[in-house]
């Protein structure tokens, strides 16, 4: 090949020219005259390439000056080192040095940019700021409950919910919670937030959901709704002993359909409906069980002292139980019960 400027023959050709000819008079990197480095004045993060992004000032300066870097046409950057020197308060000229290969060949390329910083609000704080939510999870514990942390435990697990999901979607945040009798409200920025959290506290509580909609306004010609997430949380919890079909049982783990319970009297697990969960009697609250200490085992069988009444009782246990020097047990109707 040769080159139809300068008539070189056999050489490598860029557009019919030689490499000298081809950089010839052209810049090796090109940068505008000056970018706009915006700032949000509340969160003070630094929006680039379209994303706020946490960093400290000398960080986004240089990365959204490295962004507006255009090379010579068959060209790609390898490396680039930059230098940031401070003009006035708020304005910055950075200075970048670039390798630049070329059809194979590494050239340096030097330009320089203007950064103006620019405050403004984004639009999660001018939400977080104006308290705006599009939902509500009214959250409502049973009495028998309200004061045994429950309520402060389901609060903890939405907050380090929303603080998970916010990493990935920044728009996601608790506007306020406020608490009320029997429970708290949770104002929420999203409605698709509200319904993944009411989801997965039903699947771990196995709390009764009701979801209704009112509408707050239109907007370009859309209805805008805010849908609040009603959630009751039963009575039971995990380990609470409770009477069902006229047996006394353990209830040993709650998900959405209702729950698995354990009958005390043939230590058979069954399932249990939530509407079942929600009617059944509880006998005995969890942190109300008793250790009684033992005193002989045989198969099936357990000679133990009464935790009240200090009197020496059969009770029956699994064939396969591990004896301790204590077992659980609950006392219901003059019956002294295993509970495993």
């Amino acid at each position: 090949m040769f080159c139809v400027k300068c008539g070189k023959d056999d050489v490598k050709t860029i557009n019919g020219l030689c490499f000298k000819c081809f950089l010839n008079d052209r810049e090796i990197i090109n940068m505008p005259h000056h970018i706009d480095l915006m700032k949000c004045a509340n969160c003070e993060e630094y929006l680039i390439n379209n994303k706020w992004v946490k960093k400290t000032k000398n960080l986004a300066i240089e990365e959204i000056a490295l962004e507006t870097v255009e090379t010579i046409s068959h060209g790609e950057i390898v490396s680039a080192e930059t230098h940031v020197e401070k003009q006035e308060d708020k304005t910055f000229v950075v200075h970048v040095q670039a390798n630049v290969n070329v059809s194979g060949t590494i050239v340096t390329g030097k330009d320089n940019t203007i950064v103006r910083l620019k405050n403004t609000v984004c639009k999660r704080c001018s939400r977080q700021l104006g308290n705006y939510y599009e939902a509500i999870m009214q959250i409502r514990i049973d009495e028998n409950n309200i004061d045994n942390g429950l309520l402060e435990e389901v609060v903890k697990k939405i907050k380090a919910s929303v603080e998970k999901q916010a990493k990935i979607n920044r728009l996601l945040f608790i506007s306020n919670i406020r608490m009320v009798s029997g429970g708290a409200d949770i104002f929420l920025s999203s409605i698709s937030l509200g319904k993944s959290l009411t989801r997965n506290l039903s699947d771990i509580y196995g709390a009764e959901i009701k979801e209704s909609a009112s509408l707050v306004g239109v907007v370009d010609s859309q209805e805008t709704y805010r849908v609040t997430f009603l959630l009751r949380f039963p009575a039971h919890r995990v380990g609470d002993i409770i009477q069902f079909k006229d047996k006394f049982c353990k209830l040993i783990a709650i998900n959405k359909n209702g729950g698995k319970i354990i009958n005390l009297h043939n230590f058979i697990e069954t399932s249990i409906k939530k509407l079942e969960l929600f009617n059944a009697k509880i006998v005995v609250k969890a942190k109300d069980i008793k250790q009684a200490m033992v005193v002989s085992s045989s198969l099936g069988e357990l000679q133990v002292v009464h935790p009240i009444t200090y009197v020496t009782k059969d009770i029956r246990v699994p064939q396969d139980i591990k004896v301790n020097d204590t077992v659980s047990v609950v006392d219901i109707e003059s019956e002294l019960l295993y509970v495993p």
